[in-house]
């Protein structure tokens, strides 16, 4: 499986089964049964009819293409974020049913989270899962509620009919909140970031500690960034179109 991984070069960002075979010399029916294992591992994934390294050696704090091309349009907007509302900055992803957080920006004054960068936590449980569930389609949010809802904090949602009319009024308001309920003393204000589809492509959030601030007063702050870092996202023809896609 090494010699998938070495075949990509620094500026690939997708190859096909028969370029893995032509470099790696092994048959192409080979590289295919090693690809769709990877695949189904999440160590790559589809780009089209070619595969590229995938959000699973982010994790593993390997290079994957996704989190590292987040992290550059991000940074500088998400320490503005900080500096204004004094509080924590997470950016984080849909991989499934979960949440990835990709960048953490602690705020110096508020209190540690227990959130990390590489890990994951289920997407009904946080603000920025919701903020990203909400516009992901029927099909994502009945494989959430199929794997069940078990609680994370004293407030964690655990039925099924709540979820959905929590996720309607995300849609309305495009800004989802969390009070302990991905784990005690939590709280949260998040937003999606949409791309030219008008498809999420990351969820930004602000959190804290409940009682530290008045949580919805962060919501109009988390949303405005996250316009922002979409219509940002846009101009920068420079990225990679397909990059982009796969993020939707």
């Amino acid at each position: 499986m090494s010699l998938i991984f070495e075949a990509f070069g620094p500026d690939d960002d997708a190859l096909g089964v028969r370029e893995l075979a032509r470099r790696t010399g092994l048959a192409a029916s080979t590289v295919s049964r090693i690809v769709r294992e990877l695949v189904e591992y999440k160590f790559l994934e589809p780009a089209g009819q070619d595969v590229r390294i995938g959000l699973r050696f982010f994790e593993l704090g390997e290079r994957a293409a996704r989190p590292q091309q987040l992290r550059r349009l991000t940074l500088a907007s998400m320490s503005d974020l900080r500096s204004a509302t004094r509080q924590t900055v997470h950016l984080a992803v849909l991989d499934g049913i979960d949440v990835v957080y990709v960048t953490k920006l602690r705020s110096r004054t508020a209190p540690p989270l227990g959130s990390r960068v590489g890990g994951r936590l289920p997407a009904y449980a946080t603000a920025v899962g919701k903020a990203l569930l909400a516009f992901a389609g029927n099909e994502a949010i009945d494989r959430v509620v199929a794997a069940g809802l078990r609680p994370l904090g004293p407030r964690t949602i655990t039925d099924a009919g709540r979820l959905r009319e929590e996720l309607d009024a995300v849609r309305e308001t495009g800004i989802a909140y969390e009070a302990e309920e991905s784990g005690p003393g939590v709280a949260c204000a998040a937003a999606p970031v949409a791309y030219r589809t008008g498809k999420p492509i990351a969820g930004l959030s602000i959190s804290t500690r409940l009682g530290e601030v008045d949580v919805s007063s962060l919501g109009s702050a988390v949303r405005t960034a996250a316009i922002a870092l979409g219509r940002q996202a846009a101009r920068m023809p420079s990225l990679p179109g397909s990059a982009w896609a796969a993020l939707g």
